[in-house]
């Protein structure tokens, strides 16, 4: 068997090797995984979660809202000084 032909066989079966040890790394985290996000306590935590980003996310929307009506009025406020101001 010459340098190269052994190349090749020690490079497949290292492929193949490593090929096998990396699937069932992934099979080890996939398990890991579906077992963190099965956890009832974690489901419990997402949940909270998405419930206090809908509450903040409803409350800038008022206070946004608040603002605008504020800056609005200012405008108006404005306008309609400068239009008595100079109609008297």
């Amino acid at each position: 068997m010459g340098f190269k032909t052994g190349m090749i066989i020690g490079f497949g079966v290292g492929y193949v090797l490593g090929t096998k040890a990396g699937r069932e790394r992934y099979e080890e985290l996939r398990q890991s995984w579906q077992e963190l996000t099965g956890n009832p306590r974690i489901q419990e935590a997402v949940e909270r979660g998405k419930d206090l980003v809908g509450t903040g996310m409803r409350e800038s929307l008022t206070a946004v809202q608040g603002g605008v009506e504020k800056a609005a009025d200012a405008v108006k406020d404005r306008l309609d000084k400068d239009d008595a101001g100079a109609g008297g």
